[in-house]
């Protein structure tokens, strides 16, 4: 290449190169901050607004930023609603002139800007004097409203949407948080109702004790869902400013709620007062305490707040860990039975060794535990017919929970009486927790037919039934295949679902030996199962004789008879169609 060549490459490069850079650091960016900008009533961003008045023939509206939020200066004085007025700012800050109208109007009453809908300022970062717009009547077609800048003589249309900020009621834009504060700074709560001055200090974060007028364990679980109602709830209305009496809404006489925050020098408070309930607005009256405005709720906060010592102390009958326990005794009408924990399983140990049914003992348990006192009857004496004993660790004096009938009823629901011996009162339970107790120990034992089985020991099945017999073996952890009567595949799923069932048989009753093998079926069973194990050991086998009402009579290896259920059972499989691949 040619000397002269090569110079003459290099220029054009640069030339370019030059040209790439000018378009991508100067005309681009210029060329957007153009587009941007462009019928834009006003070159300002955003967050530079520093305070919003829109003056409407009803009031003003006086907006300004305080922080990273609004605070409301005219009508009326408050937090404002920061999702609301940022939307609204942004919209007149980023309006887009569509068309100008006239240059020079003859009448600005032809466009309603003689007497404005709305009149905005905007007082913002970097402008010497504060930006007005004028907004009058919408066009016909009601898409969009004649506007006209302060201090310029033309008339040009923006969206409706602009109006429709610029004309909002005036509470649109305020906060409706009913109090301002986190569920995990609220260290202590006061309320001081017509009757009683109750406090309660919050321990653990979900344990809360009430310290006066008496010292008891309460409620958290009432105490947080009234403290989330607070935090969550919003004001449905904004009903007056500065009324001349307070009787009207029963805000003379209120019932005062102060949420203590923090702790130490830096514990501060909130309160609110609670008037009267507003049933035909489905609401009721409060008043944050040196502020004007009187409030409308929703009636759930109202309903939700506990009114005394009886709906905050705690309800719970008996409170324990069911992991710490090592031994349980029931006493009932159905008999004396005791219990005791081995590893991670119940056993009878009285009337007579057995092993316990896991899943009814951890539901009786379950019940007491959860059991909720729905009234307490201090000076109430009662004749127990079940108790229930508990022992937590290595402690050698049980808790006793003693329960007997009552007459009352509670929500048109028969109740009974509880007590926790040597803690009282008594209180009322729901009835059923009398049947719920009350276990025999034939209800406690394991009902299971395979108690201990695993399936995943299992390696071959055997089916046999109406003179056919079918052999299946494990080929995967899920996968199965046929080895008799011929090899072959086998329906992997339908195999599994079959050893997953006669696994967890439970039976019902227990009827005899059944020596007399024909009066249950066993002569000519319905079906039969042998599960093996490693080398061919048998691990276990369920026979299947006759079907009675809605029940099967089945045995094991052993000759004791069991009913079970048929819906536990299912269909029976037919040997080997309903098996084989």
């Amino acid at each position: 290449m040619r000397w002269q060549t090569t110079v003459v490459v290099a220029i054009l490069l640069v030339l370019v190169g030059g040209y790439y850079v000018l378009d991508v650091e100067y005309l681009g960016p210029r060329q957007e901050k153009r587009e941007q900008t462009k019928n834009r009533v006003w070159v300002v961003e955003d967050k530079s607004v520093e305070e919003l008045v829109v003056k409407r023939p009803a009031d003003t509206l006086r907006i300004r930023r305080l922080g990273d939020g609004w605070h409301m200066l005219e009508p009326v004085s408050g937090t404002g609603a920061k999702g609301s007025i940022d939307s609204a700012v942004s919209d007149i800050v980023n309006a887009r002139m569509d068309r100008e109208i006239t240059a020079t109007p003859g009448s600005l009453a032809e466009y309603g800007l003689d007497k404005p809908a709305a009149e905005i300022t905007l007082r913002a970062k970097g402008t010497a004097e504060p930006l007005g717009l004028s907004l009058g009547a919408k066009n016909p077609t009601g898409e969009w409203v004649y506007a006209k800048k302060r201090g310029a003589p033309s008339v040009f249309v923006l969206p409706e949407l602009i109006l429709r900020d610029a004309t909002q009621a005036a509470s649109e834009f305020r906060d409706r948080t009913v109090l301002a504060f986190d569920r995990k700074d609220v260290t202590g709560l006061e309320l001081v109702t017509r009757e009683d001055t109750i406090d309660l200090e919050r321990g653990d974060p979900r344990q809360w004790r009430i310290t006066r007028p008496v010292t008891l364990p309460a409620d958290a679980d009432a105490v947080t869902e009234f403290i989330d109602k607070l935090q969550f709830g919003r004001v449905k209305e904004f009903v007056v400013e500065k009324p001349p009496s307070l009787a009207a809404y029963g805000l003379d006489r209120p019932v005062r709620v102060e949420l203590w925050l923090g702790s130490g020098k830096d514990r501060t408070s909130k309160a609110l007062l609670f008037g009267r309930v507003a049933g035909e607005k489905k609401g009721v009256y409060a008043l944050r305490p040196g502020e004007p405005s009187v409030l409308l709720l929703d009636q759930g906060v109202w309903d939700q707040l506990p009114k005394n010592v009886a709906a905050l102390r705690d309800k719970t009958v008996v409170a324990f860990d069911r992991d710490k326990l090592t031994r349980l005794a029931l006493e009932s009408p159905k008999g004396a039975v005791a219990l005791a924990r081995q590893g991670d399983q119940w056993r009878i140990t009285a009337p007579q060794p057995l092993p316990a049914d896991g899943p009814v003992v951890s539901g009786l348990l379950f019940q007491l535990r959860e059991a909720k006192a729905q009234a307490f009857l201090p000076g109430v004496h009662f004749t127990p017919t079940v108790k229930v004993s508990l022992w937590e660790g290595e402690t050698k004096t049980p808790r006793i929970v003693a329960l007997g009938p009552s007459t009352e009823t509670r929500g048109g629901q028969p109740s009974a009486y509880a007590e926790l011996l040597g803690q009282g009162p008594p209180v009322l339970v729901e009835a059923r927790l009398l049947s719920t107790l009350s276990k025999s120990a034939p209800e406690l034992r394991d009902h299971s037919l395979f108690g201990g089985l695993e399936t995943k020991q299992v390696t071959r099945i055997r089916v046999s039934r109406g003179g056919r017999t079918a052999l299946f073996e494990r080929s995967s952890p899920l996968e199965w295949k046929m080895v008799e009567p011929r090899r072959g595949a086998a329906r992997s799923g339908r195999v599994e679902d079959l050893l997953l069932t006669v696994a967890a048989l439970r039976w019902n009753d227990i009827l005899g030996d059944g020596a007399d093998a024909k009066r249950y079926g066993f002569d000519a069973p319905s079906l039969e199962v042998t599960l093996f194990g490693d080398k061919g050991a048998e691990l276990a086998t369920l026979t299947i004789g006759k079907r009675e009402g809605g029940q099967f009579y089945v045995r094991t290896k052993a000759p004791t008879v069991y009913t079970v259920d048929t819906t536990r059972l299912g269909a029976l499989p037919k040997i080997p169609d309903d098996l084989q691949g």
